[in-house]
């Protein structure tokens, strides 16, 4: 084995010591379910059980960016559980987990701890509506102890705010129904113009939202309907008169991503030709491409870019803030074609996947990865309705029992070279230095993204070897604007405001220039 590899498994198993260091006990769990929810519970799910440091809020929502140290997961598949019975988990359960230690192994100390049923099967992540829950509890474990566990919780619907400007998209994707041989519905929230109810006869350009990871449509919520500073500006008669469409990120692995792809499949031409043609015709958008826009922070950062790139005649601008790695040759710390693993560099060190601005490790890629692997029911990251399982379902091919192939081994982190090859065709400076000649001039003045130098998920690396690669474009010199800013975190400098300001200023460019 190569030494550097021995150092770190040797600092690895000081940490774990460390934690074990202090007296540890075994606690044995009853997990029950209250009689209120037994006619609302599914036989077939998958138990999570939290033992958390954090001793806020709840700890089923502290996945992220709490570090997996701190908030100790275990999880398993039951098929038959039967909701009048009593489940004991102790030190014989094969539960798969996040931490160092096992339910025989607490150290002493006080925690919070929760109990989560995953019985939603049509929406991916552990806190899906239909979903059931105990409260969170503190404890303390001072020696063996049984603790009961009831739960008496259902997460409930998403709800939109009730308000006069905003609208509930929901409609059955005849494109995705047809390709999941099931009903599949697309959603999306619209956020109208101050002046739309005044000008019946007025059409609008369009500005399309695409959230961070695993954004839904209901964020428009924070946006209207309260006292804050956007909603005072958009009613004030100052902002200018664009509809704002929330695209929802919910899909079958994760957030869709807004594209086409093997594993969840065809979301782009589901967006392009369905959901947009139904938003435009019912609330009066102008339907042109000229006068619609994409924009996005992160994940919507990414989709953003790649819709307009995809799509280059469909949008005419993009403004995408601290996107996902638009090139794989830096997928964050990773060139996934040159490099074998995915958890530890060239020299033995492990990847961070997220730091401070001062450039302290927060969290290292095997522990978010080994984090996506209890969520997933597959116990790996394949369908854990995370963000590495979401970029696998959009990127891979399609591999065994109805799972996306890994690009990387769930528990190595061995790289498949062959699956790597397979993800150029979304790497987004790979497919414009193939098709520049032809989607080049499309894209004139309609590239803008904003990146901080200090992202907190080290996607600085990507954007600027995509830049790299812009400066070099030839017939046409793109004229994308990449702006870079020192000791700036991730998402920043992003502003609905500033979006909706840049998209006016394009339209009022466009429309004085001379014919």
């Amino acid at each position: 084995m190569n030494t550097r590899i021995i150092l770190i498994s040797i600092i690895a198993l000081v940490y774990s010591l460390g934690l074990l260091a202090q007296p540890a006990h075994q606690v044995i769990f009853k997990v029950s379910v209250a009689d209120s929810l037994q006619e609302k519970f599914q036989t077939r799910g998958r138990l999570f059980i939290f033992i958390s440091e954090n001793h806020y809020g709840q700890p089923r929502n502290q996945l992220l960016p709490v570090s997996p140290r701190k908030n100790h997961i275990f999880a398993k598949n039951f098929d038959d559980w039967n909701p009048g019975d009593t489940l004991e988990i102790n030190a014989g359960s094969d539960f798969i987990k996040t931490g160092p230690f096992d339910f025989d192994l607490v150290p002493e100390g006080k925690y919070a701890i929760q109990a989560l049923w995953d019985q939603n099967d049509e929406e991916s992540g552990i806190n899906a509506p239909g979903n059931l829950h105990s409260l969170s509890r503190p404890i303390e474990i001072t020696g063996d102890q049984t603790l009961s566990i009831q739960i008496a919780d259902k997460i409930p619907p998403m709800k939109l705010i009730d308000h006069e400007f905003v609208k509930m998209i929901d409609i059955q994707s005849d494109t995705l129904t047809a390709w999941w041989k099931k009903p599949v519905s697309l959603k999306a929230s619209v956020l109208l113009p101050s002046g739309y109810y005044d000008n019946p006869e007025r059409r609008y350009p369009v500005r399309y939202n695409i959230a961070g990871y695993g954004g839904r449509y209901n964020r428009v919520n924070r946006l209207v309907g309260v006292q804050n500073a956007f909603n005072n500006w958009w009613f004030s008669g100052e902002a200018p008169q664009i509809i704002n469409v929330f695209l929802d990120g919910a899909g079958p692995f994760g957030d869709s991503y807004q594209i086409d792809s093997d594993n969840s499949g065809p979301y782009g031409h589901a967006l392009i030709h369905e959901l947009i043609p139904h938003i435009e015709s019912t609330y009066r958008g102008l339907g042109t491409p000229q006068t619609r826009f994409v924009d996005g922070c992160s994940t919507g950062g990414w989709v953003s870019l790649a819709l307009q790139i995809f799509y280059p005649d469909f949008f005419n601008g993009a403004y995408s803030y601290s996107p996902d790695a638009i090139e794989f040759e830096n997928y964050q710390t990773i060139n996934i074609y040159l490099d074998q693993n995915a958890f530890y560099n060239e020299w033995g060190n492990p990847r961070p996947v997220a730091r401070d601005i001062t450039g302290d490790p927060i969290i290292l890629m095997k522990e978010l990865v080994q984090l996506e692997n209890v969520q997933g029911s597959s116990d790996t990251y394949l369908n854990s309705g995370g963000q590495i399982g979401a970029h696998t379902a959009l990127y891979s091919p399609s591999g065994e029992n109805g799972l996306p192939a890994p690009m990387f081994d769930p528990h190595t982190g061995e790289i498949d070279p062959e699956i790597a090859e397979y993800w150029k065709k979304y790497d987004l400076k790979i497919h414009l230095r193939e098709n520049w000649s032809e989607i080049g001039p499309s894209l004139q003045g309609k590239i803008w993204i904003w990146m901080g130098d200090m992202d907190n998920f080290i996607l600085n690396p990507a954007t600027r070897a995509f830049h790299k690669y812009l400066m070099t474009t030839q017939d046409p010199k793109s004229d994308a604007t990449v702006i870079f800013e020192p000791m700036q975190g991730h998402c920043w400098k992003f502003s609905h405001k500033d979006v909706l300001e840049m998209i006016s200023d394009r339209l009022n460019n466009e429309s004085n220039k001379p014919d």
